[in-house]
């Protein structure tokens, strides 16, 4: 199996002209991002449930100009800190009132993680450690380029990121924070940590700490406890912990993050008191990590599926990608260079906060976002290594790749199927007549089964043909089937809310009340830009409105069925 030419071609490109290679790279990648993350990223409009609370909170900082307390439906929501909300509001005033204004935050985290990616592997992607002792050897500038344009297209090329960037809630950008703030410390290290002067260290790890205090403000102390721990079993295991703490002169890290972090956490207690430490930290941080919370329950195994199909088709290559470091030779890796331990590094990253969350009693699906970074660089580095040693034996890595064949003609049969899949939603319910009725299952089907037998065949003859079946493959499936399902979903679910909260702006008069009965839609809040009193019951209706409305008062009644 040889090299492929196309980028040997790429490659005798960059040594001739440097400048043209990165212009193309910046446009090949801002293209990328812009497609996974920004196009059509306002033409769904909020999903309920929690999307619409985000969104509605920003709204009411904007209207209010209360930067520090964050109120939903009249009622203040602790469960996260105001960075995200900070950001919503900024694109409000920039793009307006809207979804595209409420997802804007996450859209721009995932494309910041694209471009520190990108940055870390382009200057440390070494695959193996020889590389790291001759940067400047053609052989090794052909794995750091491919490596980095691998690791920050992985980004933009998995569902999970996908879904996640385009939804305005907070787990995006805690993840671009999160992920920033591990990046820069990296680099910190692996630079040799050398200091700015005798009372500061290396800027990188000062963009570190900065990085990890916008965690902390985006999702709360996780954004702090999760880089720790995969920064100490990462230095524990190269037994380096000591020296690289006195580098990094943890000190006036905690200066620059507490400068970051503590003044909005001293305001919102000391203007909510008590309730703000029982529902914040109380309930959403210590409840969660301890007991159930929402029903959220799953048993231990529950994040192997979310990251199996999540970060599909890469994750398949993570157990080889593991495997090639072998782990087990702690002494050899301990004897390597600095630069020479990115891969190690994404290791303890991907298993400190998969190990967290498993022990973790509630179990979200959005929980496994932060270590997709990590699985991207590993994948990176796998793939970066069999391409440009072509000539290097891998079983488990042609294992993985007949395993990946047969991945897909899967997904290509459950495309099929999947109409199915789709069971009754009391919300949208026509929504599984609608996708049946629709081209997406063929069109999903077919993208999976061409897929399917170029990997086949390149499996055999082309490690690039192998990895550009499977980018090219979901490059297609998320625009010409994912972002149409969204579509469709939103016009079976939430368009006809939306249409009711336009009625409710366009009829109803200055003090009068709004009240729904049967369930909670918060996108009824944000598009109505009223306070809606929601009962499950009828009867708590009526003593509600017996309690609250004048007896000569008129009432508009809406009935949603």
């Amino acid at each position: 199996m040889q090299q492929s030419p196309i980028f040997q071609r790429w490659f005798s490109t960059y040594e001739k002209s440097p400048l043209t290679i990165h212009i193309l790279t910046a446009i090949a990648l801002s293209f990328l991002g812009g497609i996974a993350f920004l196009w059509r990223l306002g033409s769904v409009g909020l999903v309920d449930e929690t999307e619409p609370m985000f969104a509605e909170a920003a709204r009411q900082m904007l209207v209010t100009g209360d930067w520090v307390t964050p109120y939903y439906n009249d009622v203040t929501r602790f469960d996260k800190p105001p960075l995200v909300y900070w950001l919503m509001v900024l694109a409000y005033k920039i793009v307006g009132v809207n979804a595209w204004g409420a997802r804007l935050p996450s859209a721009l985290a995932a494309i910041a993680l694209m471009v520190m990616l990108f940055v870390v592997l382009r200057k440390y992607g070494f695959p193996t450690a020889a590389a790291a002792e001759q940067p400047e050897q053609p052989k090794t500038q052909q794995k750091l380029w491919l490596a980095a344009l691998l690791g920050s297209s992985l980004i933009a090329l998995n569902l999970q990121t996908i879904v996640w960037a385009r939804t305005g809630v907070s787990d995006m950008l805690l993840n671009g924070c999160m992920g920033s703030g591990l990046v820069c410390f990296f680099c910190g290290y692996a630079s040799g940590g050398r200091p700015l002067n005798r009372w500061l260290p290396n800027i990188w790890y000062l963009f570190a700490y900065a990085a990890l205090g916008l965690a902390v403000l985006a999702k709360g102390p996780v954004g702090l406890v999760l880089p720790g721990l995969t920064i100490m079993a990462f230095l524990l295991y190269l037994g380096r912990f000591w020296s690289v703490f006195l580098e990094a002169k943890p000190w006036i890290g905690a200066l620059l993050f507490t400068g970051i972090t503590v003044p909005w956490y001293v305001l919102v207690i000391l203007r909510n008191g008590q309730d703000y430490l029982d529902t914040f930290f109380g309930y959403h941080n210590y409840e969660r990590f301890t007991g159930v919370v929402n029903g959220h329950a799953a048993p231990l195994y529950f994040y192997l599926p979310v990251i199996l199909i999540g970060f599909i088709p890469w994750s398949l290559y993570l157990p080889a990608a593991i495997a090639r470091l072998k782990l087990h030779k702690i002494r050899d890796w301990r004897d390597q260079p600095r630069s020479a331990h990115l891969g190690i590094f994404a290791t303890a990253w991907f298993a400190t906060i998969f190990v967290f969350f498993t022990i973790a009693v509630t179990k979200l699906p959005s929980y496994t976002i932060p270590l997709l970074p990590a699985g991207s660089i590993l994948v990176a580095l796998l793939w970066s290594q069999m391409i440009t040693e072509p000539q290097q034996k891998s079983h488990w890595f042609w294992w993985t790749g007949a395993v990946n064949v047969l991945f897909l003609a899967f997904l290509a049969a459950f495309m099929i199927y999947s109409p199915q899949v789709i069971g009754f939603d009391p919300a949208a319910p026509n929504l599984d007549s609608s996708f049946k009725n629709s081209v997406l299952p063929i069109l999903g089907a077919t993208i999976w089964a061409i897929a399917t037998v170029t990997a086949g065949i390149s499996l055999f003859r082309s490690r690039l043909g192998l990895l550009l079946s499977n980018a090219c493959a979901m490059v297609l499936f998320i625009t010409v089937v994912l972002l149409p399902m969204g579509t469709l979903l939103d016009q079976n679910r939430q368009a006809g809310l939306r249409s009711i909260a336009a009625t409710i702006t366009e009829m109803r008069q200055a003090g009068e009340k709004v009240v729904m009965i049967g369930f909670e839609k918060p996108s009824l809040v944000f598009y109505a830009k009223t306070d809606i009193d929601f009962f499950e019951e009828t009867e708590e209706t009526v003593v509600f409105l017996r309690e609250n409305m004048p007896q000569d008062q008129n009432i508009k009644l809406f009935l949603i069925a």
